[in-house]
Order: C-alpha cells, then sequence, then structure tokens
C-alpha cells in the first residue's frame, strides 16, 4: 500500500538523518559537558581566590557564580554550533542581547549600583569594621552587598548607601590604618599656670591603658580657644582601632576622671561661665 510505503521511507530517511548527525551530536555533548565541568572548576578557583582578597563572602560567591554561568552559556552555545544549529545559537544571542538592553535600561540606578558593587569588591576603601564618614553620615562599616554598604551610626542608627554613591562621592576612611585620633578640651581659669596645667594633663594622659605613644602619634596639650571665662587646652591623644580591648568610650571616660582629679589635687580652678553684671546710674542693669 501507498500509504504504508511512505510511512517506510519517512522512518528511513528520519534514520539515515540520525545516523549522519549522531557523531555531531556526541561530540556536541561532550564538548558540553567538558566546559559546564571547567566552568564549575573555574567558578569554584574563582570563589576561593576572591575570599582571600576580600572581606564580604557574598560577592566572592556571587562574581564565581557569574564565571560559570558565562561559561555555562558558551557550553551551550558551543553545543548548538556543533550540531549543526549556528543560526539557532545566532538568535540566541541575538535575544539575549536585545533582552541585556531593554532590562539593563529598565534598571539603570539598580545595575549602577550592582556594578559598583563589584568594582568595590576588588578596589575597596574601607574594610568592614572600619569608621567612615559619606555625605555626612558618619559610623561603622557593617557588610556590603550586591546593592549598597550598611553602616552602622554611633547613636545606633542602621545606614544603607549604594554602592554608587560611594564610587562617585569623596569618602573620609577614619581607621583603615588602624589609627585614630581623639580629643579631649579641658576649661581652667585664667589665672591658671597653663604651662603647669599642660605639663599635668600630658603626664597624666601618658598612664592610660590604651593611648599610643609611639613617635608621630604621642599625646599632645595644646591651647585650643580663649573662651569667654576660661583658657581651652585640648589634649589629642590616638588610639589602636585594631585593639579591641580598649574602647575609645572607655578611654576617654577614663582620661577626662584622671586629669580632673589631677589638676584638683593641683590647685587648678575649672570654673563655669561667668556672668558680668553692670549698673549704671538712672541706667537698666547691663548682662554681659
Amino acid at each position: 500500500m501507498e500509504f504504508i510505503e511512505d510511512i517506510k521511507n519517512n522512518i528511513t530517511s528520519y534514520y539515515d538523518d540520525l545516523v549522519a548527525v549522531a557523531p555531531k551530536l556526541v561530540l556536541g555533548v561532550v564538548l558540553f559537558l567538558v566546559l559546564v565541568f571547567i566552568g564549575a572548576q573555574l567558578s569554584k578557583l574563582t570563589q576561593n581566590r576572591l575570599k582571600s582578597r576580600m572581606d564580604d563572602p557574598l560577592l566572592a560567591k556571587f562574581i564565581a557564580s557569574v564565571v560559570k554561568g558565562v561559561v555555562g552559556l558558551l557550553a551551550l552555545l558551543v553545543f548548538l554550533k556543533t550540531v549543526g544549529l549556528g543560526a539557532a545559537a545566532a538568535g540566541l544571542l541575538g535575544t539575549a542581547g536585545v533582552g541585556a538592553f531593554v532590562i539593563g535600561f529598565a534598571f539603570k540606578d539598580i545595575g549602577e549600583h550592582f556594578l559598583a558593587g563589584i568594582i568595590m569588591a576588588f578596589n575597596r576603601p574601607f574594610r568592614v569594621g572600619d569608621v567612615v564618614e559619606l555625605d555626612g553620615v558618619k559610623g561603622k562599616v557593617v557588610t556590603l552587598n550586591l546593592r549598597n554598604t550598611h553602616i552602622k551610626s554611633f547613636d545606633g542608627k542602621d545606614i544603607y548607601i549604594p554602592n554608587g554613591n560611594i564610587i562617585k562621592n569623596p569618602l573620609v576612611n577614619y581607621t583603615i590604618d588602624g589609627f585614630m585620633r581623639y580629643s579631649l578640651v579641658v576649661g581652667l581659669d585664667y589665672g591658671s599656670d597653663i604651662d603647669k596645667a599642660a605639663e599635668i594633663m600630658l603626664n597624666t594622659t601618658r598612664e592610660i591603658d590604651g593611648v599610643l605613644l609611639i613617635d608621630g602619634r604621642s599625646p599632645s596639650v595644646s591651647v585650643e580657644s580663649l573662651g569667654t571665662s576660661t583658657v581651652n587646652l585640648e589634649i589629642l591623644y590616638w588610639l589602636d582601632t585594631f585593639d579591641t580591648s580598649f574602647p575609645a568610650v572607655k578611654v576617654k571616660t577614663r582620661l577626662a576622671k584622671d586629669v580632673l582629679d589631677a589638676l584638683e589635687n593641683a590647685g587648678f580652678y575649672m570654673p563655669s561661665d561667668i556672668l558680668e553684671i553692670k549698673n549704671y546710674k538712672d541706667q537698666a542693669a547691663l548682662v554681659s
């Protein structure tokens, strides 16, 4: 019968086509699996290398996933090309390009912060735990993720700054080298022996645990300003921010207490604001 004969001819044709394409199919599958294996190993190697260079494992994992995805896409294109579907591979690339353009335009700001986060993974102006200031925001860096940087302010606020803003604006890092300078201002009576008071304050500061005494970062005392009723002396001292056994708040509290005690024991007077009242005949009292 003619119908059965057509079926047999079609089956024979499909079989011949399968036999012809089988070597290409096998080769394509082998190449695909090999490239996928290489991508997995390269991704693992990238993640391990990046973890040793950056503080945030999230970015290391993400970049490793991007590497794996790119190699996986390459493996798919090689497979399609090998089995004779080059036109399909070209169409896939074209569709992906248009899709990427549309998505990139729609999420331009998100993409900007995202790419900035990747750049900062390799050239970061701070580490986790550093004290930084940006756009009037000051605090300690908690973590860096794909879109923003988490900063904890000293009054307990959680602030999330887009990574793009960090790349485009000046950033002040107070602790990147492990050292930070603090100050304490003490007001003395105008009749005080300034040189003697400065010597007492300096010696007291040097005895405080945690205050650095190394060259270039040893404490110093100088006149900070002349107030309405006091001569204000300022103590400048340095702390090692990597040494968590001496928190800045505790050091400053101890320093203030010891300095005040030492000055009072030496007979120095630390007045509060002084009001001068002048009374003239036939005029109202003037306060200055």
